[in-house]
């Protein structure tokens, strides 16, 4: 079981700091929500069966790749990844040259999250048709793929046209860096398994996540893919090393953790977390036994 932090549950002046000290403790991500604008009035919810949305609009929302560009500088082996991209706001073009700088400057620990989104005044805002997101979003990653693994791409779709460009240079991770596709929506699942290297979920108790995984598996086969290999990503509560086996048992690859109530008590949590329940609780040290330095915050 890998163990990723949701930096999402943190005020952003803490992102650093714990993604510093999770990197040192043997976590093996850190995670960063994004949004491109958060509007005043909002509706819909990521949680099935909810109606209001678990952010309010004054929620601070920073340039994903950006950001993770920043981290990859003050890190050496901790994962990047986004949870999630609303890559359908977005010209693939763009999404392609985020993703592509991270991963080379990261030495290839970007792991890709998207989603369709689910605000839908986003949607409004950037003059971008709601409906249409989940077509949007299945031909953006197509032309992200061929950019990212063709010499020379040229696509031609019901949002995107062009013929002949060059994309260079390519992602560190060959043919580019894990597609993990979020979302708990049939459509959703149906995407992750049929395009994705995985899904990532939002937060689950083990009955909740019972469903979908199931048929993530069932879509896998259905389309002829091996479960070795694809990820399962989802928040959970983990107390125990009992149930540490237990999301083990349903097939999850990772899980995100947040052991903290606040943010100030966020390194204690992270430093308990990993003395009771990690495999890996010891911090990671350089050769000569020394942890590595680490330049002040």
């Amino acid at each position: 079981m890998n163990f990723g932090v949701a930096l999402g549950r943190l005020h952003p002046g803490f992102f650093v700091d714990v993604t510093l000290e999770a990197e040192l403790l043997g976590y093996e991500s850190v995670w960063l929500p994004e949004h491109l604008v958060l509007t005043q009035q909002m509706s819909r919810s990521p949680h099935p069966g909810e109606t209001h949305p678990p952010v309010p609009p004054e929620t601070p929302v920073f340039d994903a790749f950006a950001y993770l560009a920043y981290l990859a500088g003050r890190t050496e082996r901790i994962r990047l990844g986004t949870h999630v991209y609303n890559i359908g706001l977005r010209h693939p073009f763009t999404t392609a040259r985020g993703v592509q700088t991270v991963d080379l400057l990261s030495g290839g620990r970007l792991e890709f999250g998207i989603g369709a989104s689910w605000l839908e005044e986003e949607w409004i805002a950037t003059q971008l048709d709601f409906q249409t997101r989940g077509r949007r979003v299945d031909e953006a990653v197509e032309v992200c793929k061929q950019l990212w693994s063709e010499a020379i791409a040229e696509y031609h779709g019901e949002f995107f046209s062009f013929e002949h460009v060059v994309f260079e240079p390519k992602c560190f991770q060959h043919p580019w860096p894990p597609i993990l596709i979020g979302g708990e929506s049939a459509a959703a699942l149906k995407r992750a398994a049929r395009s994705g290297d995985g899904w990532i979920g939002i937060h689950h108790t083990f009955e909740s996540a019972l469903g979908p995984i199931e048929r993530l598996h069932a879509l896998l086969s259905h389309y002829g893919r091996d479960r070795e290999g694809f990820q399962i990503v989802l928040g959970g509560e983990v107390s125990s090393r009992d149930d540490i086996a237990r999301w083990e048992e349903l097939g999850v690859t990772r899980l995100i953790v947040a052991p903290w109530r606040r943010s100030r008590d966020a390194i204690e949590g992270l430093r308990q977390f990993a003395s009771d329940l990690m495999s890996t609780c010891s911090k990671i040290t350089d050769d000569d036994g020394k942890g590595p330095e680490r330049a002040a915050s």
